[in-house]
């Protein structure tokens, strides 16, 4: 069946149709069909940056090598020009990271990288949205980087504002409270923890780490693409930790 019987067969049917379900299907059939075939040819290619062709571990160590050059003041002088030409015809980066979408963290100068090093997605909280989640998804799928990283940060302003809504039940307006429930597992399992064990962090820190825990563990999980690229050793999923004073990213997750 072409793409315009399939499309016909979707308007026409009645919602709950056997043909209208079948219908659905093969579009998304169609779909799958179409982002394995631009895998293909994007593999087909040389890579627009041969460097960044790295296994899931060289991934991480190119990561952490970045940050520290970064946290001792001795960053990479950087030529725009020089790979502008590759960069127009296609990507290749190394890394993706969900980071928070704070303005004093930048993971393309965290990591003393440059344009089309890294995949980045933000979001207030660093959390996996459905949106976030089908780009890292394309990022695996199609461009074939090896390695994911959830990075939060310190002081995070999601993060604290959802602990004063467990324990003063602040209300936020407009769409920031969608961010508090979001977040707000995380911070309720950071607070049970800090009552059954003695802990030296505030409840924010605890919250801000659990928050980093529980979304590589929701990425490495994610079906189907994610969960198969993870047990297939194709992919990593790793946490981060950003200290605003410091500059310097730890490994969490």
């Amino acid at each position: 069946m072409c793409k315009l019987c399939v499309k016909s067969a979707v308007q026409s049917s009645p919602p709950t149709s056997p043909s209208r379900r079948v219908a659905i299907g093969m579009m998304g059939a169609i779909s799958l069909l179409g982002m394995s075939a631009a895998a293909r040819a994007a593999q087909s290619q040389p890579p627009p940056k041969p460097d960044n062709t790295l296994s899931p571990d060289q991934a991480i160590k190119r990561l952490m090598e970045g940050n520290e050059r970064y946290r001792s003041d001795k960053t990479r002088s950087r030529s725009f020009t020089s790979t502008r030409a590759a960069l127009a015809a296609g990507q290749n980066p190394y890394a993706a990271i969900l980071s928070c979408a704070d303005s004093r963290v930048s993971p393309e100068l965290c990591f003393d990288e440059e344009r089309g090093d890294l995949f980045v997605t933000r979001v207030a909280g660093n959390y996996v949205t459905s949106d976030i989640l089908a780009s890292l998804e394309y990022g695996v799928a199609v461009l074939n980087t090896p390695l994911i990283m959830v990075l939060g940060h310190t002081s995070c302003g999601a993060i604290s504002a959802t602990v004063s809504a467990l324990e003063k039940q602040a209300e936020f307006p407009g769409h920031i409270q969608a961010i508090i429930t979001a977040l707000m597992p995380a911070v309720r399992a950071a607070a049970a923890k800090t009552q059954t064990q003695t802990q030296t962090r505030t409840l924010i820190q605890t919250s801000t780490i659990e928050n980093i825990k529980q979304n590589v563990q929701r990425l490495q999980k994610a079906t189907p693409i994610l969960s198969t690229a993870v047990q297939g050793g194709k992919v990593k999923v790793v946490g981060g930790l950003y200290d605003l004073e410091t500059g310097r990213v730890e490994l969490i997750a």
